[in-house]
């Protein structure tokens, strides 16, 4: 099998199913988004699902090469697919506008600056009274971020994704949550009891795994579904 359609609430979610059920990773196909999820006004959403269709790459596409012709073959988010606009309309540009709309309907004036990196690409708002954009520990942002995703791919031939930042929201909430991280590690070393997280989302899970992958007396997993799947920090077996 070297190809697949699979379908979830966003594009990512669909992603992630169809690379499970091939047994391999994104930088090993090609993902062409069929369907965008139904959605609402800040990232309501309604009841059709994204699908999008996974293919497998050839070996020689896979390879990572210094060469930099392969690498158009490779991971859509790559700095080659990155550059390139499609048709008339840059998903960056139209993805950027929409935050810009957006804000503006807030009775805010925000300015959206693009940052290309190898990894991703980011849209950084900056402005005053931000707060209503970024929203409770994030939430409005994130809403904001997915919805930017939606847009962008409209205008895109491969599956690309956006960070959405503002005031440097993303990094201060990177640090809070190790600091968190830290924090109930060592509550469960001192009371030898698990401790489940409140429900995040798939980045700041990752957080806390990365934080606490090499500690010496806990372990960390997830468990439960999208959009209530937590963390929880247990002792390593034997201890």
């Amino acid at each position: 099998m070297n190809k697949i359609v699979t379908s979830g609430k966003t594009v990512e979610d669909a992603v992630r199913q169809g690379l499970a059920k091939l047994g391999t990773t994104e930088d090993q196909v090609a993902v062409n988004v069929l369907e965008q999820p139904s959605k609402g006004f800040l990232g309501l959403i309604g009841v059709k699902a994204a699908k999008v269709e996974l293919t497998l790459l050839e070996p020689a596409r896979t390879v990572p090469s210094s060469q930099g012709s392969d690498s158009k073959l490779r991971v859509p988010e790559s700095v080659h697919q990155q550059e390139k606009t499609f048709g008339d309309k840059n998903p960056y540009e139209e993805a950027a506008s929409f935050v810009r709309d957006v804000g503006e309907n807030m009775g805010l004036d925000v300015k959206v600056e693009i940052v290309q990196g190898k990894d991703n690409t980011v849209l950084n708002i900056s402005g005053h009274d931000l707060g209503l954009m970024i929203g409770r520990r994030g939430q409005t942002l994130d809403a904001l971020q997915y919805l930017a995703n939606i847009i962008a791919n409209r205008y895109s031939d491969s599956f690309i994704r956006i960070i959405l930042d503002a005031e440097n929201f993303r990094e201060r909430r990177k640090k809070t949550l190790e600091e968190l991280a830290d924090r109930l590690a060592g509550r469960v070393v001192r009371t030898r009891k698990e401790v489940t997280l409140e429900p995040m989302s798939p980045q700041e899970r990752k957080v806390i795994h990365s934080q606490l992958q090499d500690h010496p007396e806990v372990k960390t997993y997830s468990k439960g579904d999208e959009p209530n799947r937590r963390v929880v920090i247990a002792l390593k077996h034997g201890r």
